[in-house]
């Protein structure tokens, strides 16, 4: 029976292994492109797009005469008709007098504005102007999407790495305990000291269930940023991260700047926001100028009451008119004047909406910048740190066996080494992360 029982806990974890092994690695680059393609705001966007584009071809088409047909028939009953002699209805002799009676007209008109103070024509550019925000609107949730990837994408291999670190550590811990044991048997420390090796060894495996947890979690948020729902294992390709890559040259915080005023969605669409508003105080202004429309028109009719055929009553009955009218406002309650000034108030509030992304970027970048520079700096003191503290610890872990120190000061020598390589870790990490941020927002792509 144990036989069998070892023989199925074998098959268990190698099944386990080889489903491990089948999981999906995602690259960064397929994370972005997968969330540009599937998340839920973005595609939002692109039906906001879609429809400012149909109200770019509406507004096109309005430039166009309209043209629209008509037809009317009707019965009526006259009780009590002047019976006799012949009658005119509507202009037309009816030779005929019925009680029920039938009346058919047709009818075809067209009307087209020649000229409203060129409204028309600019409602076309505002059309395509809330097209090119709708298309900016969606660039900005993109760029955002892409950088809140690339955080936890670095937060993941950061979490990993810092995993391994205290798996290193608990072996220490576990050598620790073991010695400890053994020096309890013959006398050479006490059990109080071997208590504190055995809480260190259940510390650090503490940290490493924590520190999957916390790896767990980050995946979890990376796979909702890319709208994925499925039960599937998850999990990235870990890159080959090198010290040169935190150690290289950063970005000079005003090139980074004056590159992102050229290229970053968010100030091109309050610049157009400002375009927008000097074309809607333009249409505004409009409101004061005379409008000069065109109409023609096509009808004819026919009716039961009349002994000509109905084809000869058709042709009768033809009638082509064609006119324009010039519409001059006077006196508008002040709705131009007033439409006027809320334009030319909108305009302003674009430039300060301008001034205050301009200062939010500024802000952002030198935050990175700063991040950059600083972590930079405790990474490569982190790295004389750790070197420092792991020879101390070979040098405290020699005496310990020695018999030439305490548990205390072997126990402080392997905390400063455990700290000195989780700080050399983050701020490695968060020195690539910060000046990839930099270059991002420089040229706008995230690599």
């Amino acid at each position: 029976m144990n036989h069998y029982f070892k023989k199925a806990l074998l098959l268990f974890f190698m099944f386990g292994a080889i489903t491990t092994a089948s999981a999906r690695q995602w690259t960064l680059r397929e994370c972005i492109d997968y969330a540009l393609q599937n998340n839920i705001t973005l595609q939002k966007n692109r039906i906001t797009r879609l429809s400012a584009q149909e109200d770019i071809l509406q507004s096109q088409a309005a430039l166009l005469p309209s043209l629209s047909g008509s037809t009317n028939h009707s019965v009526s009953y006259q009780p009590w008709p002047e019976i006799g002699r012949a009658s005119v209805q509507n202009g037309y002799v009816q030779q005929s007098v019925d009680k029920v009676f039938y009346n058919g007209s047709y009818g075809v008109s067209s009307t087209w504005t020649v000229w409203n103070g060129n409204r028309n024509r600019n409602t076309i550019r505002q059309n395509e102007m809330a097209a090119q925000q709708a298309e900016l609107d969606s660039a900005i949730t993109a760029q955002s999407i892409q950088e809140q990837i690339a955080q936890l994408y670095v937060q993941i291999l950061y979490s990993t790495e810092a995993i391994k670190v205290n798996e290193q550590s608990l072996e220490t811990s576990r050598k620790n305990e073991q010695r400890g044991q053994a020096f309890v048997e013959v006398g050479k420390m006490s059990r109080a000291d071997l208590a504190q090796l055995t809480s260190q060894r259940a510390q650090d495996e503490y940290s490493i269930v924590e520190g999957r947890s916390n790896l767990r979690n980050y995946k979890r948020q990376l796979k909702q940023l890319l709208q994925i729902v499925d039960d599937e294992e998850f999990d990235i390709v870990v890159p080959t991260t090198t010290d040169e890559m935190a150690l290289q040259l950063i970005p000079s915080l005003q090139s980074v700047y004056t590159a992102a005023l050229e290229q970053r969605p968010e100030i091109r669409n309050a610049k157009l926001g400002i375009e927008t508003s000097d074309l809607n105080i333009k249409m505004a202004k409009a409101q004061s100028l005379p409008t000069v429309g065109f109409s023609a028109s096509a009808t004819t009719n026919h009716t039961s009451m009349s002994n000509n055929a109905l084809g000869s009553q058709m042709k009768n009955n033809f009638n082509l008119g064609a006119g324009f009218n010039v519409s001059v406002p006077i006196f508008d309650n002040r709705s131009t004047k007033t439409a006027v000034n809320k334009a030319k108030l909108q305009r302003e509030n674009y430039l300060l909406d301008l001034k205050d992304k301009q200062t939010s970027l500024y802000s952002t970048i030198e935050n990175y910048w700063l991040q950059s520079s600083t972590n930079q700096e405790k990474f490569k003191a982190a790295k004389v740190a750790t070197e420092s503290a792991k020879t101390s610890y070979e040098m405290l872990s020699g005496k310990f066996d020695a018999g030439l120190i305490n548990i205390v000061e072997l126990m402080k020598g392997r905390d400063a080494l455990l700290q000195a390589q989780q700080s050399e870790l983050q701020s490695k990490y968060l020195t690539i992360l910060n000046i990839d941020m930099l270059k991002f927002y420089e040229s706008g792509e995230l690599k």
